[in-house]
């Protein structure tokens, strides 16, 4: 679903203006940082095979009916709310447990402007009801690499998490 000609012309007003593409996961993105600083990979964690730089941030927007798939990363992700509406940010800890945040800018309705994801929690996100689009920046440090990443299957998580196949049926690939 990445025809963007259906989108309202502010969500594709915005799309090219930062020039966002469709991101694996879901949703858009552009990266509009990467450190020019390096750490080397003998001064990160054994689970790190390569360098990485020190950070690096993202621009990235979920439309409506859009959603950001199931995925971890190795290292904490910083959300920060930038624009539009609301999101619900589902995130699925190692034991089980699941937690629903709420980015947005309401903050004396408990919306986060800012939230950190943990490192190797599974995190899904969409859009609320009633909202055009969310606009979010996402900071990882050491920076983001593909390699950090992984897109839940279905059967995996569901096989891991039984008790939230329902919610991995609608937020996984």
């Amino acid at each position: 679903m990445h025809d963007s000609s259906l989108f309202s012309p502010e969500v594709r007003r915005l799309i090219r203006y930062l020039n966002l593409s469709p991101h694996p996961e879901g949703g858009y993105f552009c990266e509009n940082y990467r450190s020019a600083g390096v750490i080397d990979k003998s001064g990160l964690p054994d689970y790190y095979n390569e360098n990485r730089n020190f950070s690096t941030a993202i621009y990235f927007m979920l439309p409506k009916g859009h959603i950001s798939h199931f995925h971890k990363v190795k290292t904490d992700e910083v959300w920060h709310f930038y624009g539009g509406g609301s999101l619900t940010l589902i995130q699925i800890f190692e034991d089980g447990r699941r937690e629903d945040v709420q980015i947005g800018s309401n903050v004396f309705e408990g919306e986060h402007l800012q939230y950190v994801v943990p490192a190797n929690c599974w995190f899904a996100a969409f859009p609320n009801e009633e909202v055009e689009y969310s606009l979010v920046g996402c900071t990882v440090s050491p920076g983001f690499d593909y390699k950090d990443f992984e897109l839940g299957a279905k059967s995996d998580l569901v096989e891991r998490f039984p008790e939230h196949a329902a919610l991995f049926d609608k937020y996984s690939l």
